[in-house]
This record gives C-alpha cells, sequence and structure tokens, in this order.
C-alpha cells in the first residue's frame, strides 16, 4: 500500500473515531413508507374458518414514526419528515397528533398502507403483514429529500424502515453522503441490499438483528462471539458504532473501543412489533445526551424490553424504561 492511501486510511479510521459533538441535539427521521397497524388479538386462528378478535388496536406505523415516538416519550425534540395518501393518510395523520413533536408531511395519491398483526393467544404465536404503500413522483420526492437534509445536516439523519418499491435500494446510501457533506451524523436501520449500499457511504450507526447481520454476512452466528466478531470486523471498516439486537438475549454494542453485551432483563412479552425501533429511539437519545457507551446500550436495551411488554404496535413508557435500566448487565467482550 502506497504511502498516499496510508494516509487516506488513516484518515477515514479517525473520522470513524470522533465524539459526537454535543450540541448534536436536533434528530430528523424520515419515513417513505409509513403505515397504519391493526393488531388483532385472537383465541386461535384455524385455516377456512373466521377468527373473531378478542381485542382491535390502531397505531400509527412505520419504523421512522415508532422512533420518533419512542424519542419524544425520551423528552428527544424530532423533526419527521413523512409521506401520507388517501384516507389511511388523513387518519394516520389524526393518529399522530400527540405522538411526535414537528411533522412535515408530503401528500401523494393512492392510499397510505395498511400492516396487520395477528397475536395467537392459544400457541403465544404472531403474524405479521405488511401492506404495500404508494408511489411518490418523482419532483415531490426531491422536495422531500431536500429538507430532510438541510435538517439532518444540524445533528443526526435518521434512515429506517423500507421504502416504495420504485426507490432503489441506493437511496439511503445516497442520504448519507448528502447529509455528511451538510455536517450531519447517520443513524440507519433497514435491511438487504439497502443495508449493502448504505455500508459503502460509512453511516455513524448501523442496528441490524442478528438474522439482518447474518444476511450481511453470509452464514449463521450461532454465538453472541461470533456475532461480536463479525460487528467489529464492520465497524472497523465502515462505521463507528454497530448495535445489534437479539431478542430475548440482548444486544451487542461495537464501537471505537470495546464490545460491549447487554443482558435483557426477563419481562412478559405481549408483542415484539416496534422493540427494534425503540432501541434505535434509545441509542440515538443516548448520543444526544451524551451518555457512555455503556449507559447507551443500557438505555436502548430497556426501550425494548418495556415495549415487548405493550400490546400490539404500543411503546415503552418513560417510566418503564427508568425502572428497567439498572436491571440490565453489561460486559466487556474485549472484541
Amino acid at each position: 500500500m502506497n504511502s498516499q492511501n496510508m494516509m487516506g486510511k488513516q484518515e477515514d479510521e479517525a473520522d470513524r473515531k470522533k465524539i459526537v459533538p454535543k450540541d448534536f441535539a436536533t434528530v430528523a427521521l424520515l419515513t417513505l413508507n409509513p403505515a397504519i397497524d391493526i393488531t388483532y388479538t385472537v383465541p386461535r386462528l384455524i385455516a377456512d374458518q373466521k377468527a373473531h378478535a378478542l381485542t382491535t388496536r390502531f397505531d400509527p406505523g412505520g419504523n421512522g414514526i415508532n422512533v420518533g415516538r419512542g424519542l419524544k416519550r425520551l423528552d428527544v425534540t424530532t423533526d419527521s419528515y413523512i409521506v401520507t395518501a388517501g384516507e389511511t393518510g388523513h387518519l394516520l395523520t389524526r393518529l399522530l397528533a400527540h405522538h411526535l413533536d414537528i411533522v412535515h408531511y408530503e401528500r401523494v395519491t393512492g392510499e397510505t398502507r395498511i400492516n396487520g398483526t395477528i397475536l395467537e393467544q392459544e400457541s403465544g404465536s404472531q403474524y405479521e403483514v405488511s401492506g404495500i404503500g404508494p408511489s411518490i413522483p418523482p419532483s415531490q420526492l426531491k422536495t422531500l429529500l431536500d429538507n430532510f437534509v438541510t435538517r439532518a445536516g444540524r445533528g443526526f439523519g435518521v434512515l429506517t424502515g423500507s421504502m416504495p418499491a420504485d426507490i432503489s435500494t441506493e437511496l439511503y446510501a445516497e442520504l448519507i453522503l448528502r447529509i455528511h457533506e451538510a455536517g450531519g451524523l447517520t443513524v440507519v436501520d433497514t435491511h438487504h441490499e439497502a443495508l449493502r449500499h448504505a455500508l459503502a457511504a460509512r453511516p455513524f450507526l448501523i442496528k441490524p438483528n442478528r438474522h439482518e447481520l447474518e444476511t450481511l454476512v453470509g452464514h449463521e452466528l450461532p454465538t453472541i462471539e461470533l456475532v461480536a466478531e463479525h460487528a467489529r470486523h464492520i465497524a472497523r471498516q465502515y462505521v463507528q458504532y454497530v448495535c445489534v439486537s437479539l431478542g430475548s438475549e440482548g444486544a451487542l454494542l461495537t464501537g471505537p473501543e470495546d464490545t460491549l453485551y447487554a443482558i435483557a432483563p426477563k419481562v412478559e412479552v405481549q408483542s415484539t412489533v416496534g422493540a427494534g425501533d425503540s432501541m434505535v429511539a434509545g441509542l440515538i437519545a443516548g448520543f444526544v445526551r451524551g451518555l457512555s457507551s455503556s449507559d447507551i446500550l443500557r438505555l436502548a436495551v430497556a426501550c425494548g424490553a418495556g415495549t415487548v411488554q405493550q400490546p400490539g404496535t404500543e411503546l415503552f413508557m418513560a417510566d418503564t424504561v427508568a425502572a428497567l435500566a439498572p436491571a440490565v448487565e453489561i460486559r466487556e467482550l474485549g472484541i
């Protein structure tokens, strides 16, 4: 390797180890494919027979929206950029009235999608169906993204969730580069090709779950140590922080110094929908507050644990997180 390439590599590594500036309190969230989440609780599902719901919930959905809802409960102010369409879009707007701080809506033709979750009491199983959202005209998409990047350039830009099928999987990577050029940092929670492209643009933080990380590396990771080793490898190459959610096993946070493992507190699980988004909210809130890596991970895991105790797509409550956080055990893995 020549001296010029070596110098470039050293500069890249130095950039990834920079501490988050204390004034990075602005958080901008992008939700291109929001949803109305409908949750049914039924005794059991029987093929070719009607199941009568015991309870029904209607919640605003979409990963970016869930992260914003979580951040509001953690007293972090956000700007949300959301695409809505049709009558379901009007319902989404009404449902969001008290859930988010500052919202910038882009209205398009079509209908906002509807997602369905069925909780079967007899087996404890959870079934999920994700709907199809509307297309976004190029001119409206450009306006929305330009405004989002301008705001994200002052702090954090959060890129999470699915995109309409006709949008390139390279979009998040393009936005990462634009936000970095504007002076901001990026948090990414996506999967498959969108995540692969995003990594090449070097975001500040990614939060895959175990399955998403296994898909990314191309094989199973049956132990915590293997998960940590591959998270460390990705951090060294592409990002400053990698947080891997592990369900009931807890989570890992790999940063510039070490890999931390958090053991999740034992709680009664009602629904896992929104748990990952809640962890992202906890991570961002921790960085905004300037917490240590261990306290950031502790907060994120407490947020996830608080959410799985809630019905449907309801998220954690702040007092629950405060009660759960001390019970989250943190270990240094030395990886």
